[in-house]
Protein backbone atom coordinates (compact mmCIF):
# COMPACT_ATOMS: atom_id res chain seq x y z
CA UNK A 1 0.00 0.00 0.00
CA UNK A 2 0.98 3.80 -0.52
CA UNK A 3 1.04 6.49 2.13
CA UNK A 4 -1.67 8.78 0.49
CA UNK A 5 0.57 11.88 -0.74
CA UNK A 6 3.71 10.84 0.36
CA UNK A 7 6.70 12.77 -1.84
CA UNK A 8 9.55 10.28 -0.49
CA UNK A 9 8.55 7.05 -1.35
CA UNK A 10 11.90 5.31 0.47
CA UNK A 11 10.54 6.75 3.58
CA UNK A 12 8.25 4.41 3.74
CA UNK A 13 10.43 1.26 4.69
CA UNK A 14 8.96 -2.41 5.77
CA UNK A 15 12.26 -3.88 6.93
CA UNK A 16 14.13 -3.14 9.53
CA UNK A 17 17.51 -1.26 10.44
CA UNK A 18 20.68 -3.01 11.31
CA UNK A 19 24.26 -2.39 10.81
CA UNK A 20 23.16 0.14 8.40
CA UNK A 21 21.70 -1.60 6.27
CA UNK A 22 17.74 -2.94 5.64
CA UNK A 23 16.75 -6.71 6.87
CA UNK A 24 14.44 -8.98 6.88
CA UNK A 25 13.65 -11.75 8.65
CA UNK A 26 16.11 -14.58 7.36
CA UNK A 27 12.99 -16.77 7.13
CA UNK A 28 10.32 -14.34 5.64
CA UNK A 29 8.56 -14.10 8.97
CA UNK A 30 6.72 -10.60 9.00
CA UNK A 31 3.44 -9.69 10.50
CA UNK A 32 0.64 -6.72 8.99
CA UNK A 33 0.35 -3.13 10.20
CA UNK A 34 -3.40 -1.57 10.09
CA UNK A 35 -4.40 1.47 9.84
CA UNK A 36 -6.74 2.29 12.99
CA UNK A 37 -9.63 4.11 11.06
CA UNK A 38 -9.97 2.15 8.45
CA UNK A 39 -8.80 -1.23 9.46
CA UNK A 40 -7.06 -1.70 5.82
CA UNK A 41 -3.56 -3.13 6.22
CA UNK A 42 -0.66 -0.82 5.38
CA UNK A 43 2.20 -3.54 4.99
CA UNK A 44 4.13 -5.77 6.61
CA UNK A 45 7.29 -5.39 8.85
CA UNK A 46 10.07 -8.26 9.53
CA UNK A 47 8.72 -10.69 12.77
CA UNK A 48 13.18 -11.15 13.69
CA UNK A 49 13.67 -14.33 15.42
CA UNK A 50 15.62 -13.69 18.45
CA UNK A 51 19.28 -14.68 17.15
CA UNK A 52 18.50 -11.19 14.44
CA UNK A 53 18.01 -9.99 17.40
CA UNK A 54 20.89 -10.42 18.64
CA UNK A 55 22.70 -9.27 16.17
CA UNK A 56 21.55 -6.29 16.02
CA UNK A 57 22.71 -5.97 19.71
CA UNK A 58 25.81 -6.95 18.28
CA UNK A 59 26.77 -4.40 15.81
CA UNK A 60 25.40 -1.65 18.16
CA UNK A 61 28.33 -2.97 20.26
CA UNK A 62 30.86 -3.13 17.24
CA UNK A 63 30.37 0.38 16.73
CA UNK A 64 30.42 1.60 20.17
CA UNK A 65 34.01 2.04 20.40
CA UNK A 66 34.48 4.02 17.34
CA UNK A 67 31.10 6.31 17.82
CA UNK A 68 32.00 7.24 21.56
CA UNK A 69 35.35 8.31 20.62
CA UNK A 70 33.85 10.73 18.18
CA UNK A 71 33.93 14.63 19.65
CA UNK A 72 31.01 16.13 20.94
CA UNK A 73 30.94 18.57 18.23
CA UNK A 74 30.98 15.59 15.17
CA UNK A 75 27.64 13.90 17.73
CA UNK A 76 26.47 17.38 17.70
CA UNK A 77 26.59 17.74 13.89
CA UNK A 78 25.27 14.62 12.60
CA UNK A 79 21.89 15.16 15.44
CA UNK A 80 21.86 18.76 14.08
CA UNK A 81 21.53 17.03 10.28
CA UNK A 82 18.94 14.67 11.23
CA UNK A 83 17.19 17.59 12.80
CA UNK A 84 17.21 19.63 9.47
CA UNK A 85 16.05 16.53 7.67
CA UNK A 86 12.94 16.06 9.66
CA UNK A 87 11.75 19.60 9.41
CA UNK A 88 12.35 19.34 5.65
CA UNK A 89 10.45 15.79 5.76
CA UNK A 90 7.82 17.51 8.43
CA UNK A 91 4.33 16.36 5.78
CA UNK A 92 5.90 12.75 4.63
CA UNK A 93 6.82 11.77 8.15
CA UNK A 94 3.22 13.24 9.03
CA UNK A 95 1.22 11.23 7.19
CA UNK A 96 3.27 8.23 7.40
CA UNK A 97 2.03 8.64 10.72
CA UNK A 98 -1.28 9.41 10.88
CA UNK A 99 -1.94 6.46 8.31
CA UNK A 100 -0.27 3.29 11.34
CA UNK A 101 -1.51 5.36 13.94
CA UNK A 102 -4.57 7.02 13.38
CA UNK A 103 -4.29 10.80 14.81
CA UNK A 104 -5.35 14.02 13.18
CA UNK A 105 -2.82 15.31 10.24
CA UNK A 106 -2.09 18.41 12.10
CA UNK A 107 -1.15 16.71 15.39
CA UNK A 108 1.02 14.54 13.38
CA UNK A 109 2.87 17.81 11.87
CA UNK A 110 2.89 18.95 15.22
CA UNK A 111 4.88 15.56 16.57
CA UNK A 112 7.45 16.05 13.95
CA UNK A 113 8.13 19.40 14.90
CA UNK A 114 8.46 17.66 18.96
CA UNK A 115 10.30 14.74 18.03
CA UNK A 116 12.86 16.86 15.50
CA UNK A 117 13.48 19.45 18.97
CA UNK A 118 15.46 16.29 20.46
CA UNK A 119 17.84 16.01 17.70
CA UNK A 120 18.64 19.71 18.46
CA UNK A 121 18.49 19.36 22.26
CA UNK A 122 20.63 16.69 22.58
CA UNK A 123 22.92 17.83 20.19
CA UNK A 124 23.70 20.51 21.83
CA UNK A 125 23.89 19.11 25.48
CA UNK A 126 26.32 16.67 23.59
CA UNK A 127 28.82 19.41 24.52
CA UNK A 128 27.91 20.39 27.57
CA UNK A 129 29.31 16.73 29.50
CA UNK A 130 30.86 18.37 32.22
CA UNK A 131 33.69 16.92 34.73
CA UNK A 132 34.20 17.76 37.73
CA UNK A 133 37.78 18.26 40.00
CA UNK A 134 37.45 17.84 43.40
CA UNK A 135 39.82 19.20 46.55
CA UNK A 136 41.92 16.61 47.52
CA UNK A 137 42.37 15.28 50.65
CA UNK A 138 46.35 15.55 50.20
CA UNK A 139 48.99 17.50 49.23
CA UNK A 140 49.77 16.86 45.30
CA UNK A 141 46.95 14.60 44.89
CA UNK A 142 44.08 15.29 42.37
CA UNK A 143 40.74 13.96 42.36
CA UNK A 144 38.80 13.95 39.07
CA UNK A 145 34.63 12.89 37.87
CA UNK A 146 34.71 11.88 34.34
CA UNK A 147 30.92 11.22 32.64
CA UNK A 148 30.89 8.26 29.99
CA UNK A 149 28.90 6.83 28.03
CA UNK A 150 26.83 3.62 29.34
CA UNK A 151 26.99 1.85 26.05
CA UNK A 152 24.87 -0.03 23.94
CA UNK A 153 21.03 0.93 24.86
CA UNK A 154 17.55 -0.88 24.46
CA UNK A 155 14.41 1.65 23.62
CA UNK A 156 11.59 0.27 23.82
CA UNK A 157 8.80 2.85 22.48
CA UNK A 158 4.83 3.14 22.43
CA UNK A 159 2.20 3.76 19.53
CA UNK A 160 0.69 6.94 20.94
CA UNK A 161 3.93 9.10 20.03
CA UNK A 162 5.63 6.94 17.14
CA UNK A 163 8.23 9.54 16.28
CA UNK A 164 8.80 11.82 19.62
CA UNK A 165 9.22 8.64 21.98
CA UNK A 166 12.24 7.68 19.68
CA UNK A 167 14.49 11.01 19.20
CA UNK A 168 13.36 11.86 22.97
CA UNK A 169 15.19 8.64 24.04
CA UNK A 170 17.95 8.41 21.00
CA UNK A 171 18.81 11.60 20.50
CA UNK A 172 19.74 11.74 24.69
CA UNK A 173 21.77 8.39 23.96
CA UNK A 174 23.52 9.26 20.56
CA UNK A 175 24.53 12.79 21.82
CA UNK A 176 25.93 11.03 25.30
CA UNK A 177 28.11 8.94 22.68
CA UNK A 178 25.81 5.29 23.72
CA UNK A 179 24.71 3.08 20.44
CA UNK A 180 21.02 2.14 20.15
CA UNK A 181 18.98 -0.71 19.39
CA UNK A 182 15.50 0.55 19.35
CA UNK A 183 12.33 -1.82 19.11
CA UNK A 184 8.94 0.85 18.27
CA UNK A 185 5.11 -0.57 18.97
CA UNK A 186 4.27 -3.31 16.61
CA UNK A 187 1.17 -0.74 15.81
CA UNK A 188 3.02 2.03 14.46
CA UNK A 189 6.60 0.51 13.07
CA UNK A 190 7.00 3.10 10.44
CA UNK A 191 7.59 5.93 12.03
CA UNK A 192 10.79 4.44 13.84
CA UNK A 193 11.96 3.10 10.55
CA UNK A 194 11.29 6.25 8.40
CA UNK A 195 13.76 7.89 11.09
CA UNK A 196 16.10 5.42 10.50
CA UNK A 197 16.49 6.44 6.81
CA UNK A 198 16.56 9.98 7.73
CA UNK A 199 19.18 9.06 9.99
CA UNK A 200 21.44 7.20 7.46
CA UNK A 201 21.29 10.10 5.61
CA UNK A 202 22.51 12.53 7.90
CA UNK A 203 25.71 10.52 8.30
CA UNK A 204 24.66 8.21 11.50
CA UNK A 205 27.69 5.50 11.26
CA UNK A 206 26.34 1.89 10.52
CA UNK A 207 25.35 0.14 14.00
CA UNK A 208 24.71 3.38 15.88
CA UNK A 209 21.11 3.42 15.07
CA UNK A 210 19.42 0.30 14.85
CA UNK A 211 15.55 -0.43 14.84
CA UNK A 212 13.84 -3.91 14.98
CA UNK A 213 10.85 -5.48 14.80
CA UNK A 214 9.29 -8.88 15.63
CA UNK A 215 7.60 -10.23 19.09
CA UNK A 216 7.96 -7.84 21.91
CA UNK A 217 8.88 -10.52 24.11
CA UNK A 218 11.14 -12.17 22.21
CA UNK A 219 13.02 -8.82 21.69
CA UNK A 220 12.48 -8.20 25.59
CA UNK A 221 13.95 -11.00 25.93
CA UNK A 222 17.03 -10.20 24.12
CA UNK A 223 17.56 -6.92 25.41
CA UNK A 224 17.43 -8.28 29.10
CA UNK A 225 19.32 -11.29 28.45
CA UNK A 226 22.41 -9.45 26.95
CA UNK A 227 25.17 -8.63 28.47
CA UNK A 228 26.58 -5.97 25.74
CA UNK A 229 23.08 -4.35 26.56
CA UNK A 230 24.41 -1.97 29.53
CA UNK A 231 20.92 0.19 29.61
CA UNK A 232 17.21 -0.41 28.53
CA UNK A 233 14.36 2.90 28.31
CA UNK A 234 10.84 1.84 28.23
CA UNK A 235 7.63 4.13 27.43
CA UNK A 236 4.64 2.31 27.86
CA UNK A 237 2.32 0.38 30.89
CA UNK A 238 3.35 -0.08 34.35
CA UNK A 239 2.84 -3.99 34.08
CA UNK A 240 4.62 -4.26 31.37
CA UNK A 241 7.72 -1.81 33.04
CA UNK A 242 7.75 -3.84 36.19
CA UNK A 243 8.67 -7.08 34.40
CA UNK A 244 11.27 -5.52 32.21
CA UNK A 245 12.37 -4.01 35.77
CA UNK A 246 12.74 -7.85 37.53
CA UNK A 247 14.59 -8.94 33.81
CA UNK A 248 16.83 -6.49 33.38
CA UNK A 249 18.26 -7.22 37.14
CA UNK A 250 19.93 -10.43 35.62
CA UNK A 251 22.53 -8.31 33.82
CA UNK A 252 22.37 -5.36 36.39
CA UNK A 253 20.72 -2.70 33.66
CA UNK A 254 20.50 0.42 34.45
CA UNK A 255 16.68 1.47 33.43
CA UNK A 256 14.57 4.14 32.66
CA UNK A 257 10.77 3.60 32.93
CA UNK A 258 8.03 6.19 31.58
CA UNK A 259 5.17 4.26 32.94
CA UNK A 260 0.88 4.49 33.66
CA UNK A 261 -0.21 8.11 34.88
CA UNK A 262 -3.93 8.98 36.42
CA UNK A 263 -3.50 12.46 36.31
CA UNK A 264 -5.65 14.81 38.29
CA UNK A 265 -7.03 18.54 36.66
CA UNK A 266 -8.43 20.37 39.59
CA UNK A 267 -9.94 23.49 39.18
CA UNK A 268 -10.72 25.68 42.47
CA UNK A 269 -13.30 28.59 42.77
CA UNK A 270 -10.69 31.34 41.82
CA UNK A 271 -9.65 29.41 38.59
CA UNK A 272 -9.91 31.42 35.51
CA UNK A 273 -12.20 29.73 34.12
CA UNK A 274 -12.02 29.98 30.47
CA UNK A 275 -8.38 29.59 30.71
CA UNK A 276 -9.05 26.49 32.56
CA UNK A 277 -11.48 25.06 29.99
CA UNK A 278 -8.90 26.12 27.37
CA UNK A 279 -6.13 23.74 29.33
CA UNK A 280 -8.40 20.93 29.76
CA UNK A 281 -9.31 20.41 26.06
CA UNK A 282 -5.35 20.64 25.44
CA UNK A 283 -4.53 18.62 28.37
CA UNK A 284 -7.32 15.92 27.68
CA UNK A 285 -8.54 15.69 24.15
CA UNK A 286 -4.85 15.83 21.92
CA UNK A 287 -4.58 12.50 20.48
CA UNK A 288 -7.56 11.61 21.65
CA UNK A 289 -6.66 11.31 24.99
CA UNK A 290 -4.22 8.93 23.95
CA UNK A 291 -1.44 10.22 26.06
CA UNK A 292 -0.07 9.04 29.51
CA UNK A 293 -0.42 12.72 30.95
CA UNK A 294 -3.90 13.50 29.57
CA UNK A 295 -6.24 14.38 32.24
CA UNK A 296 -7.67 11.09 33.81
CA UNK A 297 -9.81 12.24 37.19
CA UNK A 298 -11.15 15.94 36.66
CA UNK A 299 -11.74 18.02 40.28
CA UNK A 300 -13.84 21.14 40.44
CA UNK A 301 -14.92 22.61 43.36
CA UNK A 302 -18.24 23.46 44.28
CA UNK A 303 -18.56 26.81 44.17
CA UNK A 304 -17.97 26.88 40.08
CA UNK A 305 -18.96 23.49 39.37
CA UNK A 306 -21.87 23.65 37.34
CA UNK A 307 -20.77 27.17 35.93
CA UNK A 308 -17.70 25.18 34.32
CA UNK A 309 -19.57 22.02 33.82
CA UNK A 310 -21.49 24.44 31.57
CA UNK A 311 -18.06 25.44 29.80
CA UNK A 312 -16.95 22.69 29.43
CA UNK A 313 -19.85 21.33 27.49
CA UNK A 314 -19.61 24.40 24.45
CA UNK A 315 -16.35 23.52 24.27
CA UNK A 316 -16.73 19.64 23.95
CA UNK A 317 -19.48 20.40 20.95
CA UNK A 318 -16.11 21.78 19.09
CA UNK A 319 -14.71 17.94 19.05
CA UNK A 320 -15.02 16.85 15.69
CA UNK A 321 -14.69 12.56 15.46
CA UNK A 322 -13.31 11.42 11.77
CA UNK A 323 -10.40 9.87 9.62
CA UNK A 324 -6.84 11.73 10.57
CA UNK A 325 -6.48 12.78 7.37
CA UNK A 326 -9.96 14.36 7.01
CA UNK A 327 -8.64 18.86 7.85
CA UNK A 328 -11.82 19.41 10.10
CA UNK A 329 -11.28 16.27 12.45
CA UNK A 330 -9.73 16.74 15.63
CA UNK A 331 -10.79 13.47 17.11
CA UNK A 332 -9.08 10.57 15.66
CA UNK A 333 -9.92 6.58 15.64
CA UNK A 334 -8.51 5.08 18.54
CA UNK A 335 -5.47 2.52 18.55
CA UNK A 336 -7.28 -0.84 18.35
CA UNK A 337 -10.91 -1.81 18.91
CA UNK A 338 -9.57 -3.14 22.79
CA UNK A 339 -8.70 0.39 23.65
CA UNK A 340 -12.46 1.16 22.79
CA UNK A 341 -14.36 -1.45 24.83
CA UNK A 342 -12.26 -0.50 27.59
CA UNK A 343 -13.44 2.64 27.51
CA UNK A 344 -16.98 1.34 26.90
CA UNK A 345 -16.64 -0.66 29.86
CA UNK A 346 -15.32 2.69 32.34
CA UNK A 347 -18.32 4.81 30.68
CA UNK A 348 -20.87 1.79 31.58
CA UNK A 349 -19.79 1.19 35.17
CA UNK A 350 -19.89 4.62 36.30
CA UNK A 351 -22.83 4.95 34.93
CA UNK A 352 -24.20 2.24 36.86
CA UNK A 353 -22.58 3.04 39.93
CA UNK A 354 -24.67 6.36 39.84
CA UNK A 355 -22.77 8.83 37.53
CA UNK A 356 -24.84 11.25 35.03
CA UNK A 357 -23.80 11.69 31.13
CA UNK A 358 -24.47 15.26 30.15
CA UNK A 359 -22.74 14.97 26.68
CA UNK A 360 -21.93 12.78 24.08
CA UNK A 361 -21.20 9.27 25.04
CA UNK A 362 -23.15 7.26 22.40
CA UNK A 363 -21.44 4.95 20.15
CA UNK A 364 -19.92 6.88 16.99
CA UNK A 365 -21.88 5.70 14.06
CA UNK A 366 -18.90 5.39 12.00
CA UNK A 367 -18.06 1.94 14.02
CA UNK A 368 -15.25 0.49 13.99
CA UNK A 369 -12.40 2.36 16.65
CA UNK A 370 -14.24 5.48 16.60
CA UNK A 371 -15.77 6.66 19.57
CA UNK A 372 -17.57 9.89 20.54
CA UNK A 373 -16.12 11.91 23.38
CA UNK A 374 -18.24 11.47 26.65
CA UNK A 375 -18.73 14.19 29.88
CA UNK A 376 -20.34 12.42 33.13
CA UNK A 377 -20.59 14.60 36.43
CA UNK A 378 -20.99 12.78 39.36
CA UNK A 379 -17.99 10.34 39.44
CA UNK A 380 -16.36 8.91 42.39
CA UNK A 381 -13.21 7.79 43.29
CA UNK A 382 -13.88 4.15 43.23
CA UNK A 383 -15.06 4.37 40.12
CA UNK A 384 -12.67 2.34 37.03
CA UNK A 385 -12.69 5.32 35.20
CA UNK A 386 -10.82 7.20 38.61
CA UNK A 387 -8.80 3.65 39.01
CA UNK A 388 -7.17 3.02 35.20
CA UNK A 389 -6.43 4.83 32.72
CA UNK A 390 -9.27 5.24 30.04
CA UNK A 391 -6.40 6.12 27.37
CA UNK A 392 -9.73 7.92 25.05
CA UNK A 393 -11.96 11.07 25.15
CA UNK A 394 -13.79 9.93 28.65
CA UNK A 395 -14.20 12.69 30.97
CA UNK A 396 -15.41 12.39 34.29
CA UNK A 397 -15.98 15.29 37.25
CA UNK A 398 -15.85 14.61 40.71
CA UNK A 399 -16.99 17.94 43.25
CA UNK A 400 -14.77 18.34 46.13
CA UNK A 401 -15.06 21.31 48.39
CA UNK A 402 -11.80 22.91 50.12
CA UNK A 403 -7.92 22.66 48.99
CA UNK A 404 -6.77 19.49 51.65
CA UNK A 405 -9.96 17.43 50.07
CA UNK A 406 -8.75 18.16 46.63
CA UNK A 407 -4.90 17.04 47.13
CA UNK A 408 -6.23 14.23 49.10
CA UNK A 409 -8.49 13.13 45.97
CA UNK A 410 -5.25 13.65 43.50
CA UNK A 411 -2.50 12.03 45.33
CA UNK A 412 -4.78 9.15 45.85
CA UNK A 413 -3.23 7.14 43.15
CA UNK A 414 -0.12 4.47 43.08
CA UNK A 415 0.43 6.70 39.84
CA UNK A 416 2.39 10.05 40.02
CA UNK A 417 3.47 10.96 36.61
CA UNK A 418 1.33 14.72 35.76
CA UNK A 419 -0.90 16.64 37.91
CA UNK A 420 -2.90 20.26 36.63
CA UNK A 421 -4.34 22.35 38.76
CA UNK A 422 -6.41 26.33 38.23
CA UNK A 423 -5.81 28.96 40.84
CA UNK A 424 -5.33 32.04 40.93
CA UNK A 425 -3.80 32.59 44.32
CA UNK A 426 -0.12 32.89 44.53
CA UNK A 427 -0.09 31.09 47.94
CA UNK A 428 -2.25 28.35 47.44
CA UNK A 429 -0.61 27.97 43.98
CA UNK A 430 3.01 26.86 46.30
CA UNK A 431 1.13 25.10 48.61
CA UNK A 432 -0.90 22.91 45.69
CA UNK A 433 2.01 22.23 43.73
CA UNK A 434 4.47 21.24 46.57
CA UNK A 435 1.89 19.11 47.86
CA UNK A 436 0.62 17.44 45.13
CA UNK A 437 2.40 13.95 43.89
CA UNK A 438 4.00 14.13 40.96
CA UNK A 439 6.51 14.36 38.53
CA UNK A 440 5.21 17.30 36.92
CA UNK A 441 2.79 19.69 37.79
CA UNK A 442 0.80 22.25 35.17
CA UNK A 443 0.08 25.36 37.25
CA UNK A 444 -2.51 27.45 34.95
CA UNK A 445 -1.31 25.28 32.11
CA UNK A 446 -2.42 22.17 29.95
CA UNK A 447 0.41 21.50 27.99
CA UNK A 448 3.69 20.04 29.91
CA UNK A 449 5.85 18.60 27.59
CA UNK A 450 9.34 20.60 25.97
CA UNK A 451 12.69 19.54 24.78
CA UNK A 452 13.82 21.19 27.64
CA UNK A 453 12.15 20.41 30.34
CA UNK A 454 12.53 17.35 32.30
CA UNK A 455 9.79 14.75 31.85
CA UNK A 456 8.75 11.88 34.11
CA UNK A 457 7.52 10.73 37.15
CA UNK A 458 7.35 9.13 40.88
CA UNK A 459 5.54 6.49 42.16
CA UNK A 460 4.11 3.71 39.60
CA UNK A 461 4.61 5.76 37.03
CA UNK A 462 8.72 5.10 36.68
CA UNK A 463 11.94 6.00 37.05
CA UNK A 464 14.26 8.61 35.58
CA UNK A 465 13.91 11.75 33.18
CA UNK A 466 13.38 12.16 29.74
CA UNK A 467 14.16 15.41 27.99
CA UNK A 468 16.36 18.71 29.42
CA UNK A 469 19.82 18.24 30.31
CA UNK A 470 18.71 15.85 32.97
CA UNK A 471 18.25 13.48 30.25
CA UNK A 472 21.16 13.41 28.84
CA UNK A 473 22.53 11.74 32.54
CA UNK A 474 20.59 8.90 31.64
CA UNK A 475 22.65 7.56 29.26
CA UNK A 476 25.99 8.53 31.21
CA UNK A 477 28.58 6.76 33.61
CA UNK A 478 30.21 8.87 36.49
CA UNK A 479 33.79 7.72 36.72
CA UNK A 480 36.14 8.99 39.84
CA UNK A 481 39.55 9.15 39.45
CA UNK A 482 41.95 9.41 41.95
CA UNK A 483 45.86 10.48 41.10
CA UNK A 484 48.19 9.73 43.23
CA UNK A 485 50.88 12.74 43.98
CA UNK A 486 54.46 11.97 42.18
Amino acid sequence: MKVPGLRDEALFRQSCYIDGGWQCAADGTSFSVDNPASGAVIGTVPQLAEAEIEQAVAAAGRALPGWRQQTADVRAEILGRWYELLLQQQEDLARIMTLEQGKPLAEARAEILYAASFLRWFGEEARRVYGETIPAARPGQHLLVLRQPVGVCALITPWNFPAAMITRKAGAALAAGCTVVAKPASATPYSALALAELGERAGLPPGVFNVVTGAADAIANVFTGSPVVRKISFTGSTAVGQQLMARSARQIQKISLELGGNAPFIVFDDADLDRAVDGLMAAKFRNSGQTCISVNRLLVQDGVHDEFVGRLQLAMQGLRVGDGFDPEVNQAALIDRAAVSKLQQHQADALAQGARLVFGGQPHPVGGNFVSPALLTGVQPQMRMCQEESFGPLLGITRFSDEEQAIALANDSPYGLASYFYSQDVHRVWRVAEALEAGMVGINEGVLSNAAAPFGGVKASGLGREGSRHGIEEYLEMKYLCMGAP
